[in-house]
């Protein structure tokens, strides 16, 4: 999977960078509004479109209806960022197609008719939008969108009419958030028509130090504004982040060292490890990584151990599920740093 196992530009602070568009069939209800006879039809519609196609695209995907998945299946999707929350409420209707190499998913019957996405490892917006636009223009071959000449596209929710396109990029940001300086970027950011969610998107917790940067705005500006918008606003946060870091390091570096080689000690020891503990041990490592204290841990090996170590990924590990997760969380860490690191 890309945006896990594969370094990106500036894949120190940036860990992904995500597009997504939404878009509905013309003459035919919002998803939340439709029956089961019309989820149905949207969804052969969409498979058809990607499946029967004169596209290379029609050999690169797989067609998974979300019903002939068991719970721990769906939210291993989740988990990879496939499929977003609000889909398994629907699994009844809902499906996804996904690419070979899992960089693009295009959920059908969420809260729209079609959201579709495309993510790439580190800081690379603009090819994650033109590849996108390129699986957008292949449906659009043989499915007509809602469209409307002066707002643009139709989508359920208001705030994503116009572009219906939500640009993300998830950034570990762990100098800004110790040196009390993040509510104040995050504020700021507001006020550029910006927005800062957690690990999930919206809804869930920035855990681990990890935040998504993504837009509020989607009506009025051009998608390539709205990606321009947060290329600027990212850099600045870098930026940011690169003094906070310096300035912990130089304040007390005994200190600074010690907590991050204390993170490494309890993730290669612990016996138990609940999933918050887990992901602020790894943000402290991830962090010493960067800056050079510790290494031999690459930023891929991080990002894949944050995704194994997660609820329904663990579960699907020891094929069951299980309510005792802190211990085998804690095995699997223990393994997975075995691999790589001497003690």
């Amino acid at each position: 999977m890309s945006w896990i196992n594969e370094n990106g530009p500036c894949g120190g602070m940036i860990i992904s960078s995500r597009v997504r568009i939404a878009r509905n069939i013309a003459e035919l209800p919002f998803t939340p509004m439709a029956g089961r006879d019309v989820c149905q039809r949207v969804a052969a519609m969409v498979k058809n479109s990607i499946l029967n196609s004169n596209s290379i695209l029609s050999r690169d995907f797989d067609y998974i209806a979300l019903k002939n998945l068991n719970d721990i299946e769906k939210h291993v999707l989740v988990e990879k960022h496939l499929i977003s929350r609000d889909l398994l409420e629907r699994s009844d209707v809902a499906a996804v197609l996904i690419n070979k190499n899992q960089q693009i998913s295009i959920m059908v019957n969420e809260e729209d008719h079609i959201r579709m996405q495309s993510i790439f490892p580190g800081f690379q917006l603009e090819k994650a939008w033109e590849l996108i636009s390129k699986v957008d223009d292949v449906i659009e071959e043989s499915v007509e969108y809602s469209y409307d000449e002066q707002l643009g596209y139709i989508t359920s929710c208001p705030t994503n009419v116009g572009t219906g396109m939500r640009a993300s990029v998830m950034m570990h940001l762990p100098g800004l958030v110790a040196t009390n300086y993040i509510n104040t970027v995050l504020q700021t950011i507001s006020k550029i028509g910006l927005t800062a969610r957690g690990l999930y998107g919206e809804g869930s917790e920035a855990t681990g130090d990890i935040y998504q940067i993504s837009n509020q705005i989607t009506l009025g500006p051009s998608e390539e504004e709205i990606i321009s918008n947060i290329n600027v606003a990212v850099r600045q946060i870098m930026e940011n982040e690169k003094r906070a870091r310096e300035a912990l390091l130089q304040s007390n570096r005994l200190q600074f060292e010690d907590r991050i080689w204390r993170a490494l000690g309890i993730l290669t020891h612990a016996r138990k490890l609940n999933l918050q503990e887990f992901m602020s041990l790894l943000s402290q490592v991830r962090l010493g990584t960067d800056v050079g204290i510790i290494e031999g841990i690459s930023s891929t090996t991080l990002n894949e151990l944050m995704v194994k170590c997660q609820p329904a990924h663990l579960q699907a590990y020891i094929g069951k599920l299980d309510e005792d997760l802190d211990s085998i969380r804690a095995q699997r860490v223990r393994n997975e740093l075995r691999k790589i690191v001497k003690y």
